[in-house]
């Protein structure tokens, strides 16, 4: 009833990445899945999916166990095994999948250096085969997990249709403010076209949580401290308009940032980053 990939990005340039993509004919799956730890690895667990696979899953490879240890212990131990799914990936980006023989055709999976790739009640092969290659592509990881949910979906997918699909990247402090490992967390659980939608939720992540590789400052000199003075007043956050990016402005500035979620995007420095100039130049039109 779903395709999904694990994966694993050494050379991400904020940090090593983990993440888990998933797309399904199945309300919410999303809740059901992708599982991740930063530093541990991630894991798909579907078909008749074992959420005990999710969180076992991690723990053992916590522990030091490799991906093809964890599916041989938590398969052999379960009765329903030949109606499970399963995808691992490592700490170090070793991989493994598994796929019961009781799984509704079509079923099977993919490993590859960083990745395990899974479907069952799939059109065919070519699903994976169009997964495995889009995720190929470059890019960060995100980006090459959305792309491989587009390639199979676009290869025919889940044979029964669409309805949901969602994303999960983790890395050591990558989530809002630093606070969290959790870098990207996304789901549409009811939808025509989740994958779809989906890639347009990302993009809207990538302009508010982005990543500090992705941040570049402008510095504001006279003639740019003057147009966010004018650009400011004219969307109410100054009395009048400005000239200098005196305590007054800076404030200004704080607050529309505020408001447009982009507070990722601050500096204390005296400049302002490309995305946020370019909101607000856009708002103040």
């Amino acid at each position: 009833m779903t395709f999904s990939i694990v994966a694993h990005d050494p050379d991400a340039s904020d940090g090593t990445e983990w993440g888990v993509a998933v797309a399904s004919k199945f309300l919410a799956a999303g809740s059901v899945v992708p599982w991740a730890s930063a530093g541990v690895g991630a894991i798909a667990t579907q078909a008749l999916a074992n959420i005990g696979y999710g969180v076992r899953g991690l723990e053992l490879l916590a522990n030091g166990m490799s991906p093809g240890a964890v599916v041989e212990l938590l398969t052999a131990n379960d009765d329903g095994r030949e109606h499970r799914q399963f995808g691992v990936v490592d700490a170090r980006g070793r991989a493994a999948t598994f796929t019961g023989g009781e799984c509704l055709p079509w079923a099977g999976g993919r490993t590859g250096d960083g990745y395990a790739c899974q479907g069952n009640i799939l059109t065919g092969p070519e699903v994976l085969d169009a997964m495995v290659a889009a995720f190929h592509e470059p890019g960060d990881l995100t980006a090459r997990l959305v792309a491989a949910l587009l390639a199979g979906d676009r290869a025919g997918g889940d044979r029964r249709g669409r309805q949901s699909a969602a994303i999960l990247i983790v890395r050591e402090g990558g989530g809002y403010l630093g606070d969290t490992d959790v870098a990207v967390d996304l789901r549409v659980d009811d939808h025509p076209e989740p994958v779809v939608e989906l890639g347009r939720l990302c993009e809207i992540h990538r302009l508010l949580f982005p990543r500090p590789s992705d941040l570049v400052f402008v510095p504001i000199d006279e003639a740019l401290a003057s147009e966010i003075g004018d650009r400011l007043a004219r969307l109410g956050h100054l009395p009048h308009a400005v000239a200098a990016f005196g305590d007054e402005a800076r404030g200004a500035l704080m607050a529309f940032v505020g408001i447009e979620n982009l507070e990722e995007r601050w500096t204390d420095e005296p400049a302002i980053e490309e995305q946020v100039l370019a909101a607000l130049r856009t708002a103040s039109e």
